[in-house]
């Protein structure tokens, strides 16, 4: 059998469940780069725009608690799952050489995609890039069996934690060193070359993770400007998240791939499992990740989000979002088992079937309403109004992706990279009474 026979999933092969899974974290992660989109540097700290007050304080406590880096870990453990499903999907016959490739040319269009992403679309906190890079390494793991890709995913978590807490290590030595430097000033003793230069290191970081009201005012002028010009400021910013960042992000997203891979062999995605051991998931992953979220998230408060307390809190990160997003596949999972609410559950399986266009689709969306070529609204909403828009863009979603996918196969994204992938025209439109 020729590479041409090797094709995209039809209906009968996909798995409900994980397309539901999918269309779950493909809304849920709207709730966290939300802030990304209209706030500026808000991701994790509230003080720095968008109200840490009332309402404001109350949606970034949901979301650091329930959602941050769990929605991000859901897709990534589904992004693990379909490397196995895409290369064993339809290989009777099928020279492994001929799967490879097709793979790799998936992921390597992905990887274009991704740069048209975080560069033509201006969305630097994009994440195809980094699965482009980081699946065509996970694919050498798909072969193994679940307990040592566990194995490899508590060590990769591991390394990632090591280095959370060199982070604070250092963050607290400067801390120190600049304490130290400025009681010597305050009592009156001559400053060395090495205490200004700590209180220079210091402020500098406190600049960096706290910016001035100014640089706020400049980010907000900047991205008010036409389309070119804001392409070549964030050029900078995209720059440094596709290189530096993407190492430190590889070991996030590499452990979440091997997990993804090890629970599609396991069952779980294919909601193989009881609801007893479903429920089992979401005990000891509610009980160990919320446990050590609330924490975090009360120690911040606690410490008026100072610049030790993130770094800090940052070290029981891994501890946290990984036992909270298995959590959430328990309950998933317990919630799809069970039947209720049908028309939601086929709408979210929609989503999850058409996620590349609806990924893409959010950020036209959010490019339109916050960028100075559209609405130019960044900087101008409060934290909690933000979800007023989230909420618009899930109702859009939830309507249009079903309606979509009764008169087409695949979403526009979707139909476009199977094509570019097998080298080949796929057919787009749906036939009557044809299966998908």
């Amino acid at each position: 059998m020729t590479q041409q026979n090797f094709q995209p999933s039809i209906k009968s092969e996909r798995i409900n469940s994980i397309d539901i899974i999918r269309g779950v974290a493909l809304l849920g992660i709207l709730l966290i780069n939300i802030a990304g989109f209209g706030l500026f540097n808000a991701y994790s700290d509230p003080t720095n725009s968008g109200g840490a007050t009332g309402w404001d304080l109350k949606v970034w406590w949901i979301n650091n608690i329930f959602f941050e880096g769990t929605m991000r870990g859901l897709f990534s453990m589904l992004f693990g799952a379909g490397i196995v499903l895409f290369t064993n999907r339809s290989t009777d016959g099928v020279q492994s050489l001929s799967v490879t490739d097709a793979y790799f040319r998936r992921v390597l269009w992905l990887l274009l995609f991704g740069v048209i992403h975080a560069y033509l679309l201006l969305w630097y906190g994009e994440i195809l890039f980094d699965y482009a890079i980081i699946g065509m390494i996970v694919y050498s793991f798909k072969n193994l069996n679940p307990k040592k890709l566990i194995i490899c995913a508590v060590f990769s978590s591991l390394i990632l934690t090591t280095l959370n807490i060199k982070d604070y290590v250092q963050t607290q030595k400067a801390y120190n060193s600049y304490a130290s430097s400025i009681e010597l000033k305050k009592n009156g003793g001559a400053l060395s070359t090495y205490n200004e230069e700590a209180i220079k290191e210091w402020e500098s970081i406190v600049a960096e993770k706290k910016p001035t009201s100014e640089a706020f005012n400049q980010e907000k002028q900047a991205l008010s400007q036409g389309y070119f010009s804001i392409v070549w400021y964030r050029s900078t910013l995209v720059q440094w998240m596709h290189t530096v960042f993407l190492y430190r992000n590889f070991w996030d997203v590499f452990s979440m791939m091997l997990l993804g891979i090890a629970f599609l062999k396991m069952g779980i995605f294919r909601a193989e499992k009881s609801n007893r051991k479903h429920l089992l998931m979401m005990f000891f992953g509610y009980s160990i990740g919320i446990t050590t979220k609330y924490w975090g998230t009360s120690y911040l408060m606690s410490n008026n989000f100072s610049v030790l307390s993130f770094d800090l809190t940052h070290t029981t990160y891994e501890l946290g979002r990984i036992p909270t997003t298995i959590g959430h596949i328990g309950l998933i999972m317990l919630f799809i088992k069970s039947g209720v609410f049908p028309f939601l559950q086929r709408a979210l399986a929609s989503v999850g079937q058409m996620a590349f266009t609806n990924y893409i689709l959010q950020t036209i969306i959010c490019l339109f309403i916050f960028m100075g070529f559209g609405f130019n609204m960044f900087g101008k909403l409060q934290r909690h109004e933000l979800y007023y828009i989230v909420l618009g863009i899930w109702i859009v979603q939830l309507i249009v992706s079903p309606i979509w996918l009764t008169y087409f196969r695949f979403g526009p994204l979707e139909w476009v990279w199977r094509s570019l992938t097998y080298w080949e025209k796929k057919p787009f439109t749906r036939r009557r009474n044809a299966s998908r």
